[in-house]
């Protein structure tokens, strides 16, 4: 005689599921002994505990596998997180950018639209795929030199930069250090100009006590593991602007004119009612273009990882910021050596890395620097792509340049960034000085 077990609810075969990957994530995600010299120390990466791992695998349980409910949770949460009003979650940070400046060609913005040949001022010392949507919209970037140590666009330079042509400013918060946001934004005031902020890098930063992201017409996010919350990959387009919010998205989701979100139809309440362009009257909302768009958008899945990432943002940003205090005071006495970073004066970054610069009179080079922690199993970055007009892919390519360039130049040889993250223990932290001050000694002494 057999006694069947009761029927079992979804509810209760879920449960067992999630309980499973619980005892999956002890098993497999266990805390590991630091070796000082062996375990290697990276300058990113992404810290997560079993709420992400379930999140995830109770999202793929009803294989909604494009986005849907945590993807809206997400972006209602992390617009309200970051003080503006929409949120649009996209596959990568570099589609963000790409979403946010092709944006701003819409015919739907009349005369305010950006058109092929237009200018956008811009900095040559950052990551190409902040500059690289100018180029893919047929725009033309005006390069400004940065000032150091804060890394961030010299304003003095913006009204040099000025031209019948201008039309724009997109750049990057470097490292989580805001720019001159005062400067930048009054400029754009007086001139009429669009203002991105590439905000990948500085979730959390604060100006004047609001944070980045929320001061320009759009502004990116993303969730790379490198970043300050991670989705594997995945970005975000922010905006306060409901006309701007519904461009975005048009671009993003294949270039259509309906904003239906996937399985919704009739928004608008006259699906069957529109007459755009030459196509008929009663031409199906849903299948009307206004725009050469894309599909960019992000798993439902992704979205789940990053609600509870989410859940831990403000902690991230605080332990960034400790461990930026923890290194600058261990190695402030090694400035004749090297340049610290300074934050940008009114802000408090929330830091991507600790930016280095050798001095110009060191006896070593950045090189020799690098190599000696990277065979110390210390993770180094250079400042991405240095003077990106040095880089092989902007060879012959149509852009304006004001001024030389001389600390763009000096960024591309001399600095590099050590990691912050909340991975790092203080223990670590504590690896990474002595080395870097044996090295630095060693010469002193010598």
């Amino acid at each position: 005689m057999t006694i069947s077990s009761p029927q079992l609810t979804e509810i209760d075969l879920r449960q067992r599921v999630l309980d499973a990957v619980l005892e999956y994530y002890q098993y497999k995600f266990q805390e590991r002994e630091f070796i000082p010299g062996k375990t290697y120390i990276p300058v990113s990466g992404k810290v997560f505990d079993a709420d992400e791992l379930q999140k995830l695998v109770d999202s793929s349980l009803d294989f909604w596998l494009t986005t849907g409910s945590y993807a809206k949770e997400f972006e209602q949460k992390f617009a309200e997180w970051m003080g503006v009003k929409h949120c649009l979650l996209v596959n990568s940070g570099s589609s963000a950018n790409l979403l946010a400046l092709s944006a701003l060609t819409s015919p739907k913005l009349g005369d305010k639209r950006l058109k092929p040949g237009d200018e956008v001022i811009t900095v040559a010392a950052g990551f190409p795929t902040t500059v690289n949507p100018i180029f893919q919209n047929q725009l033309v970037p005006v390069f400004l030199d940065v000032r150091l140590p804060t890394y961030d666009i010299d304003t003095s330079q913006l009204e040099a930069a000025l031209s019948p042509r201008t039309r724009a400013i997109m750049i990057a918060h470097t490292l989580g250090n805001p720019f001159d946001l005062t400067g930048v934004m009054e400029f754009a005031r007086k001139h009429d100009l669009w203002v991105i902020e590439d905000n990948c890098d500085a979730v959390g930063s604060v100006y004047e006590g609001q944070k980045t992201g929320s001061f320009g017409h759009l502004a990116t996010a993303s969730f790379y593991p490198a970043h300050h919350i991670t989705m594997g990959e995945g970005g975000a387009v922010l905006t306060r602007d409901s006309r701007l919010k519904k461009i975005v998205e048009s671009f993003r989701d294949w270039g259509r004119d309906c904003w239906c979100p996937p399985g919704v139809d009739n928004t608008c309440g006259k699906r069957f009612e529109w007459q755009l362009g030459d196509l008929p009257f009663g031409y199906d909302h849903k299948y009307i273009y206004s725009h050469v768009g894309y599909n960019l958008k992000m798993t439902d899945m992704q979205a789940a990882v990053g609600c509870a990432q989410l859940d831990k943002l403000s902690g991230f940003v605080a332990k960034r910021r400790d461990n930026f205090r923890f290194l600058y005071e261990k190695l402030k006495d090694l400035q004749e050596f090297l340049v610290l970073p300074e934050a940008t004066p009114n802000s408090e970054p929330s830091w991507f890395g600790f930016l280095l610069a050798v001095r110009e009179a060191a006896p070593f080079s950045r090189r020799e620097l690098v190599t000696h922690l990277e065979e110390k199993r210390i993770g180094t970055r250079l400042l991405f792509g240095g003077n990106l007009l040095r880089q092989p892919l902007y060879k012959g390519l149509n852009y304006r340049v004001v001024g030389e360039l001389e600390n763009t130049d000096a960024v591309m040889q001399n600095c590099f960034w050590i990691g912050v993250y909340p991975g790092l223990s203080e223990e670590m932290l504590d690896y990474v000085v002595l080395t870097i001050r044996e090295f630095c000694y060693g010469f002193k002494e010598g």
